[in-house]
C-alpha cells in the first residue's frame, strides 16, 4: 500500500540573476566591455548614456512635463511589436545590387603555415608519386615545434590501415633524410640531440679544419649525455681538451635553434596577451587613490520611451487586444532584465572597489614603494573578514583582475601569499624569503651554484626557519633550475 507523508525541507538554489551577477563579478574590464555590448544589442530597453532620474517609476501618475515628453520624442509605438500578416514579402527583403553592379573584394596577404612551407619546398622535389605521399604523410606528423614524435614503425602501419599503402622502416626513414634537408634547419628530427646535429652538421666544411664547430658536433654526437647533465669535467677528460676550448664549443651549441619550427610562423599566426588593468592606483601627494577602470564600459539607463509608453497603454487596460497584452508582457519582461541589469553592473563595481580598498590597506606599507620585503602574508580568508565578504567572492574578484601602479601591472593574485614565522617571532610573507633566494642565486658562482641544502643554512642564519624540501618547493615555484643543471665554465 502506497504511503503518504508531507515533509518540509529548507534549501538554497541561486537564482538566475544571482547566477548572472556571479559571473559578472568574475569577468575582467576587457570582457565586461563585451558583455554590456551584447546586453545592448539583445535588449532594445537598454541606452547607453547617463540617467538623470535616479529611478524610473512605472505607474499611472505621470506629470504634466513627462505627457509633453512623451508626444514629443516618442519615435514608436506598441503597434511596431505587433506583428502584420499583411506585409508584401518584397519589404521583407533587401535587393540593393543590379546583375551589373560590380562587387570589388579587397584583397589582403595571408601567411603560410609551417607545414605549408614544408609542403612547398617538397613541390620543388623531384620525386614518385609513391614518394610525395609518403613525404607528405610524415610532414603531417610533424608538431609545432618540427619534430617528428611519432615512432617510425608505428607511421608504417597507420598507412598500411588507413592509407592502403605499404611501405618500409628504411623507405620512411630515407624519405625522412631528405625533409630533413629542408629549411628551416633541424627539421625533421627525432630529438633534440638530432635536431642540433642537423643544424651543426650543415655548418660543417667537408675538408675543413678542426675548429668549435667540429667540437660541438663531437660533444652532442658522442657525449650528449654528459652535456646535458653539465658534467663538464667528464667531456674534458674524455676528448682531452682545455676548459676554454669547452667553452666555445658550448658557445656554438647556444646558438642553435632547438625548436625549428617555432621559428617560422606567419604574423597571422602570432598571438599575443594585450592586459587592461581593471583598476589604476596612483601615488598623489603622499596619498593612495584607486580608481576603477570603467572608460571602456559605457554608462547605461532605462529608455525613457519605452518606459512612457508603457505607462500609457497601462492606462487604457478596457481597450487591449490579447496582441497588445503580449507585446506589453514583452516590454514589461525586458524592463525588469535591463533595470537588473544596470543593478548589477553596479554592484559589481561596489564590490570589486571594497575588496581592492581592503586590500591596500592591509598592503599598505607595501603599495607605498613596491618593495616586496615590506609586504604582510594575506590570504582570501583575511579579506573577506575585513569587508564582511564570502570567501567565494574575494576568490572571484581576484580572478584575472590586474592593478595599475606606480611601479608595475601585476595580478591581484600577486599580493596573496602564505605566512611563516622568523626566529623573533614576527610573521613574514612568502614572497620575502624568495626574493631573498632570488638574491642568493644571482649572486652564486656559477662555476659552483648553491644548492638547496645551502641555501637553507643561509636563510637561518638570516633568522628564516625553513627546511630544504621547502627551499626546493620554492625554488620549482620561481621556475629556476637545481644547482648542478646551473653550473657554467
Amino acid at each position: 500500500m502506497l504511503k503518504q507523508k508531507l515533509q518540509q525541507k529548507l534549501l538554497q538554489k541561486l537564482s538566475p540573476q544571482q547566477i548572472q551577477l556571479i559571473k559578472l563579478l568574475e569577468v575582467p574590464t576587457i570582457q565586461l566591455e563585451q558583455r554590456v555590448k551584447k546586453e545592448i544589442e539583445e535588449n532594445p530597453v537598454l541606452e547607453e548614456g547617463a540617467d538623470d532620474d535616479k529611478e524610473l517609476q512605472f505607474d499611472e501618475n505621470t506629470s504634466e512635463e513627462d505627457k509633453s515628453n512623451e508626444s514629443s520624442q516618442e519615435e514608436f509605438t506598441l503597434e511596431d511589436y505587433i506583428p502584420d500578416e499583411d506585409i508584401p514579402n518584397y519589404k521583407l527583403n533587401i535587393s540593393n545590387y543590379s546583375k551589373d553592379d560590380k562587387k570589388n573584394e579587397i584583397p589582403y596577404s595571408v601567411g603560410s603555415s609551417f607545414h605549408e612551407h614544408l609542403q612547398q619546398q617538397l613541390n620543388l622535389r623531384v620525386l614518385t608519386d609513391n614518394f610525395k605521399k609518403l613525404a607528405e604523410y610524415l610532414i603531417g606528423n610533424f608538431d609545432e615545434d618540427g619534430y617528428l614524435r611519432r615512432d617510425i614503425e608505428s607511421i608504417v602501419d597507420d598507412l598500411a590501415f588507413s592509407q592502403n599503402i605499404i611501405t618500409s622502416d628504411k623507405e620512411l626513414i630515407e624519405i625522412l633524410e631528405i625533409i630533413q634537408d629542408f629549411d628551416p634547419s633541424g627539421v625533421g628530427a627525432r630529438d633534440l640531440n638530432e635536431c642540433l646535429l642537423l643544424q651543426l652538421n650543415r655548418k660543417l666544411k667537408p675538408n675543413g679544419d678542426y675548429n668549435d664547430t667540429r667540437l660541438a658536433y663531437d660533444i652532442l654526437k658522442d657525449y650528449f649525455n654528459e652535456f646535458s647533465k653539465k658534467h663538464y669535467d667528464k667531456i674534458i677528460q674524455k676528448l682531452n681538451i682545455s676548459e676554454d676550448e669547452l667553452k666555445s664549443a658550448i658557445s656554438e651549441i647556444l646558438k642553435l635553434n632547438p625548436k625549428p619550427g617555432s621559428s617560422f610562423s606567419s604574423p597571422l599566426n602570432k598571438t599575443s596577451q594585450h592586459i587592461t588593468p581593471d583598476f589604476t592606483l596612483e601615488d598623489v601627494d603622499n596619498e593612495l587613490v584607486l580608481s576603477l577602470n570603467s572608460k571602456n564600459v559605457p554608462e547605461l539607463r532605462i529608455s525613457r520611451t519605452y518606459a512612457n509608453m508603457l505607462e500609457s497603454f497601462n492606462k487604457n487596460k478596457k481597450r487591449q487586444s490579447k496582441q497588445d497584452k503580449e507585446a506589453i508582457t514583452f516590454v514589461k519582461q525586458k524592463l525588469d532584465s535591463a533595470k537588473w541589469f544596470i543593478d548589477a553592473i553596479k554592484q559589481r563595481q561596489n564590490t570589486l572597489m571594497i575588496t581592492m580598498n581592503a586590500i591596500i590597506e592591509y598592503q599598505k606599507k607595501y603599495f607605498i614603494d613596491g618593495d616586496e620585503i615590506k609586504m604582510r602574508p594575506m590570504i582570501l580568508k583575511d579579506i573577506a573578514e575585513k569587508t564582511s565578504l564570502d570567501i567565494s567572492t574575494i576568490s572571484r574578484v581576484a580572478n584575472s583582475k590586474y592593478i595599475q601602479t606606480h611601479f608595475g601591472i601585476f595580478p591581484l593574485k600577486y599580493f596573496f601569499s602564505e605566512g611563516m614565522q622568523t626566529n623573533s617571532g614576527e610573521e613574514v610573507s612568502t614572497r620575502e624569503i624568495k626574493k631573498i633566494l632570488q638574491e642568493c642565486i644571482n649572486n652564486e658562482s656559477k662555476r659552483k651554484p648553491l644548492t638547496d641544502e645551502k641555501l637553507a643554512k643561509i636563510l637561518q642564519e638570516k633568522g628564516y626557519q625553513i627546511a630544504r624540501r621547502t627551499v626546493a618547493k620554492y625554488r620549482e615555484q620561481m621556475n629556476i633550475l637545481v644547482a648542478r643543471l646551473r653550473k657554467e665554465l
